[in-house]
């Protein structure tokens, strides 16, 4: 018999360029301590979109086990990842190897600027979103909080928009979360948070704002117990969307009493 919390998810679907999700935690695939341990924490996250890092996959020696033997193309949407990529010609470049090789037409792409700051290249990043949507791929695009540039990778095509909740592997969870507001107000296209939760607790923050998914890997990979905690996350996202579904009270500056008064 299928529960109530069971039929709410099942009915709380999204799409990104016609494709149906129901999870809404997307999961990436590096800093484990082995690939074994990746595939049993993707597991435990019930995610359905698996990040892929094309730098970290080895697609030369054919006779040699890769990080794609561990992930179940059948269970897993594969969202290749154009990361460590410094300009729009070497993303787009990635994008085309992902292609190429049959990964997928999904991309997450992003284009840094520097290698201290993680923080995207916002000039080339539009420019690279602009040339995968001409070209066919479903673009999902990682950003800074800017709502501006929110804006204008939208008006780019891009199929998803997905502003950082803070600086990549930083653990600092969402740190502005009006700018946040402000860009799910302004965009029609999925909003995704990308990058710097720690906790479960910063996931539940996120999907509380209303994004339609958070996207994660340090969190899970380098906690103490990456197991553990890909469970958190799971149950953590699901209760920040069912807690933003449902909507909250107001706050309030003084207290009101639960019980109505009355005369004894």
């Amino acid at each position: 018999m299928t529960t109530i919390l069971e039929q709410v998810k099942a009915e709380d679907t999204y799409q990104i360029n016609g494709k149906t999700f129901i999870s809404r935690l997307l999961v990436g695939t590096g800093k484990y301590a082995s690939n074994e341990l990746m595939a049993q924490c993707l597991e435990a996250s019930g995610t359905q979109i698996v990040t892929v890092a094309l730098r970290r996959v080895n697609l030369e020696n054919k006779g040699e086990k890769t990080l794609l033997d561990y992930i179940n193309p059948k269970k897993y949407t594969l969202l290749p990842n154009t990361a460590g990529c410094y300009s729009a010609e070497e993303a787009i470049r990635v994008a085309h190897l992902a292609r190429a090789t049959g990964i997928s037409d999904f991309v997450k792409l992003e284009v840094l600027y520097d290698e201290k700051t993680l923080l995207p290249d916002p000039l080339a990043t539009l420019e690279a979103t602009k040339v995968l949507v001409k070209e066919g791929f479903t673009v999902m695009t990682y950003t800074s909080d800017d709502p501006v540039m929110a804006q204008k990778l939208e008006q780019a095509g891009a199929h998803a928009v997905m502003p950082a909740g803070s600086p990549i592997g930083s653990g600092q969870g969402v740190l502005n979360p009006n700018n946040i507001r402000i860009i799910l107000e302004k965009l029609k296209c999925p909003v995704l948070i990308d990058a710097g939760v720690g906790s479960a607790s910063d996931v539940a923050v996120a999907m509380e704002l209303g994004v339609v998914a958070v996207l994660l890997n340090t969190a899970i990979a380098h906690a103490k117990d990456p197991l553990r905690m890909g469970h958190a996350m799971r149950q953590a996202c699901e209760a920040g969307r069912l807690s933003y579904l449902a909507g909250r009270i107001p706050k309030k500056l003084y207290a009101q009493a639960s019980t109505p008064s009355k005369d004894f």
